[in-house]
């Protein structure tokens, strides 16, 4: 099992109509992209919880207050927290240093990726505890739905086109830079697009 010091970040927008899972509007409506994110977020708390690898805080979006995402701190009865201004490397190492203040490793997770299980949290976790001072679990897209750590530097974080297909490419491009020992999972799907959609319809969630 993994390392009691483990800590799991958990990033959320709150699901309002209008301003969640934008780009699936035209296809779902502003009212079904926002119940969908909602369904994502719960699914995310639901894994994570179940998987046991540290204590979790949802970093919210736009803030811990809102009462959308209040719902999921009590419901789940986890800590929470407000996402710092900024692009999401911005927000990602504000999150990623914050933790590490108190805990030795750190799993930073988005809400996207409904193929993700306990499986591969243990994975990751499991190789933080095995001397890499770095994880990743890439998404097909090109971009990545984990990033574990036992350390930060800013270069991971700064100067990425986030949401494009170059993330995870530039991510080992850094990783490899700092010379740090980290490893690479198998890849999994997030749902991003329309065509993610059908997918998703498969898994019957």
């Amino acid at each position: 099992m993994c390392a009691t010091d483990t800590r799991v970040v958990v990033f959320a927008r709150a699901p309002e109509s209008g301003r969640a899972k934008t780009r699936l509007i035209p296809l779902l409506g502003a009212e079904g992209a926002a119940r969908l994110q909602a369904l994502l977020i719960e699914r995310t708390l639901d894994i994570v919880l179940a998987s046991a690898v540290g204590r979790v805080t949802l970093w919210c979006a736009p803030s811990v207050q809102h009462p959308l995402l209040d719902k999921f701190l009590k419901h789940f009865d986890i800590d929470g927290a407000t996402q710092c201004a900024g692009d999401l490397g911005d927000r990602m190492r504000h999150a990623a240093i914050t933790t590490l203040e108190t805990a030795s490793r750190v799993l930073l997770i988005g809400t996207d990726c409904p193929e993700m299980t306990v499986t591969h949290l243990h994975a990751a976790a499991a190789a933080l505890d095995d001397k890499s001072d770095a994880v990743v679990i890439p998404a097909e897209d090109g971009g990545y739905v984990l990033l574990g750590l036992k350390l930060c530097d800013d270069n991971l974080f700064a100067r990425i086109p986030w949401g494009s297909d170059k993330v995870m490419a530039m991510t080992r491009e850094r990783l490899n830079a700092l010379e740090w020992r980290w490893c690479e999972l198998p890849a999994l799907w997030d749902v991003d697009r329309p065509a993610d959609i059908e997918r998703l319809l498969k898994m019957r969630l």
